[in-house]
């Protein structure tokens, strides 16, 4: 399954500057998502993250797990589209972060998702990111899907 932004965009509430995912190249259901955000830099975060050394921050990182993690869980349930935009996904914890190598514009940040374990309205998830098939952050999130 392939959406795109404006697909995206009717799943998630974020909007610019903060929506972090461009692509879902692949959903299996209550399983894996695969998707990706392209870092540019022309990104607002550049001006001051690092002036003459741009990094992409971990923390934006994270948070791109996270929203793809949120179009897995959306993705999962079944709940139509009404449904789903009666719902938003709260991002509960973040556990064993890890960066592993500095991202830059230019790059093409792939996040891999994966579920750890489903329970009713909680989502507990692994979150990958990658660039050029080198893993560059990880981290395991849990997320609660709640009506607005």
């Amino acid at each position: 399954m392939i959406m795109d932004v404006v697909e995206i965009q009717e799943i998630i509430p974020h909007r610019y500057p903060f929506l972090l995912v461009d692509r879902i190249t692949d959903v299996v259901k209550n399983e894996t998502l695969i998707g990706y955000k392209n870092v540019s830099i022309s990104e607002n975060v550049f001006q001051g993250h690092f002036p003459g050394h741009p990094i992409y921050p971990g923390v934006m990182i994270l948070e791109g797990m996270a929203q793809a993690g949120g179009i897995l869980a959306f993705q999962s349930m079944d709940m139509t589209k009404e449904e789903a935009a009666k719902k938003v996904v709260y991002f509960m914890s973040i556990d064993k972060a890890k960066f592993r190598a500095p991202v830059k514009p230019g790059d093409k940040l792939e996040y891999r998702i994966s579920v750890i374990k489903q329970k009713g309205a909680i989502w507990m998830l692994r979150g990958e990111a990658f660039v050029d098939d080198k893993m560059v952050s990880e981290a395991e999130l849990k997320a609660m899907i709640v009506d607005k």
